[in-house]
């Protein structure tokens, strides 16, 4: 470093003493020059603080958290409902078609965010959702609504990648924690998909125990559930696209050589926080001039062109040995609870009502009532882990392993359930676990990727958790699901994942995202 680069005001430690700016990677593991830019940008994100363009975003990134869990559990809400309409032997398909589109929309917004920018796919995901959503409620037939339930999959599957990328690479560190308090709204959209549910499904669904075939006004529910919560999305997308004005990534914009927008960038941030930044130009370019010239000529622009079309992002997630360890193992995990969870969730519906049939209790009312209590109890987990991944010794690698294996016992718990009861109680200290689980996941994962390859790091991991998520109703399809077999899987993987997560190498807490 220079003296100039030392002397540079936005770079001068003494404005963050009581900030951690220590990265999450080590310098084998990215650019020097990407190192050194962000590090700037941090710190002059960190100048700025945690003021009202960030809060806005926090709630505006946590309309896609939402999104993310509450259009899967929309699908296995509605698929007892939907298998007796359209008398569809395999119910299990529709979860199916869902999991094609979530992988198909990871991997396009994931890999797209890198290439095209944050702001695009930001907007448009939810939109895209919303609208197939609200068309699904008019399918006259089981491969309608199969093919409607991917297509709006594929703007849920982008959700994650792209939100959680925006909103680390405008959030000061010392308010990283936030990531995982974004969790909240992924257990709250449970609890309202579920809220809205009870009356529309509870009281206008077929029942199983019907004789007489199910039409279609006698089960128009699932429909007016479908409407509802395509309007809800529409809404999300409207405050997004039309109300809040998103700027573009600086770190993405530095990491594409655009160093002059992104301080541009930092400067209307700062504006909307009614306050300044003192970070100029110079503080970037010193250091090209230190002799790692990034190049911004015609031919390093033609160069990064042609970056679009090879996997330039994706091999530099294995640039060290480290890192290379680091995002495979995060892969495994992903993929992992990307079978483990939907193999049991996406059926809780299904597996309350049959089994509760069997105990004797298993009317439609009853069924979702006890979905919405297993639903409240996820939003005290959201909390719990924002709590756990700020304890020193803990961290997200502790809090992670930690819930992560303890869903996987709750599973195994509830194979021993004698009554509805008692399987309703191992469901919600399953569910609390789980939502722990999530919250340390979703923040620990973006922050273990360098910024320029972001987008794609997060694409990986969500297209292994969506490969084996296709896995999960293939199971199904051919699994008896009243009895344990499906769960004893399902707790064994988690098991498996939390195992691994010991092994990760880096631990984020107080550590600045590079």
């Amino acid at each position: 470093m220079t003296d100039k680069k030392e002397s540079s005001d936005v770079n001068d430690n003494s404005h963050f003493d009581d900030v951690k700016t220590t990265p999450v990677l080590d310098q084998a593991s990215v650019d020097p020059v990407y190192q050194a830019k962000a590090h700037v940008l941090n710190n002059a994100i960190q100048q700025i603080g945690m003021g009202k363009y960030q809060w806005e975003l926090f709630v505006l990134v946590g309309f896609g958290w939402a999104s993310d869990n509450m259009w899967p559990i929309i699908t296995s809400l509605i698929l007892p409902a939907v298998a007796l309409e359209f008398n569809q032997s395999k119910p299990p398909l529709l979860s199916l078609a869902q999991n094609i589109g979530l992988l198909i929309g990871a991997l396009f917004w994931g890999f797209g965010c890198d290439i095209f920018g944050r702001r695009l796919a930001f907007n448009m995901t939810i939109g895209v959702t919303a609208v197939f959503g609200l068309i699904a409620a008019g399918s006259p037939n089981f491969a309608a609504i199969g093919c409607f339930a991917a297509l709006w999959s594929v703007g849920v599957g982008g959700n994650l990648p792209v939100d959680s990328a925006v909103f680390l690479e405008f959030l000061p560190g010392s308010h990283q924690y936030l990531l995982t308090i974004l969790s909240i709204f992924w257990a709250f959209a449970q609890l309202l998909a579920t809220l809205i549910a009870w009356p529309l499904l509870g009281y206008h669904t077929c029942s199983q125990e019907q004789t007489t075939p199910c039409t279609k006004s006698e089960n128009f529910g699932w429909r007016w559930f479908m409407i509802t919560m395509g309007t809800f999305s529409m809404i999300c997308f409207f405050l997004r696209f039309i109300v809040f004005t998103l700027y573009e990534s600086p770190k993405f914009l530095m990491g594409k050589g655009k160093d002059a927008e992104a301080v541009a960038i930092v400067h209307k941030v700062a504006a909307k926080n009614k306050t300044t930044s003192s970070l100029v130009i110079q503080d970037l370019l010193i250091h090209d001039q230190a002799g790692h010239q990034q190049g911004t000529d015609a031919a390093a622009a033609l160069k990064r062109k042609l970056e679009k079309v090879n996997l330039t992002h994706v091999r530099a997630l294995f640039r060290s040995y480290r890192l290379a360890y680091s995002t495979t193992l995060i892969m495994c995990i992903w993929a992992f609870i990307g079978l483990a969870f939907p193999l049991y969730n996406a059926f809780i519906p299904y597996t309350l009502e049959s089994r509760g049939a069997s105990f004797g209790d298993g009317s439609i009312y009853l069924t979702y009532r006890n979905s919405l209590i297993i639903a409240v109890l996820g939003v005290p987990g959201a909390l719990v882990g924002g709590a756990l991944v700020e304890i020193p010794r803990i961290g997200r690698k502790g809090a992670l392993a930690f819930s992560t294996a303890f869903t996987g016992v709750f599973l195994f718990c509830s194979t021993t359930a004698k009554n509805s009861n008692a399987l309703l109680g191992w469901n919600c200290a399953y569910n609390f676990m789980s939502n722990i689980m999530y919250a340390v996941l979703y923040a620990y994962t973006p922050e273990i990727f360098p910024t320029k390859d972001r987008g794609t790091g997060n694409a990986l991991t969500a297209s292994a958790n969506r490969v084996f998520g296709i896995m999960a109703p293939i199971i199904a399809i051919y699994a008896n699901l009243e009895t344990a077999a499906p769960v004893y899987v399902s707790g064994a993987l988690f098991l498996a994942a939390g195992a691994l997560t010991c092994a990760l190498p880096f631990e984020s807490r107080g550590k600045a995202s590079l």
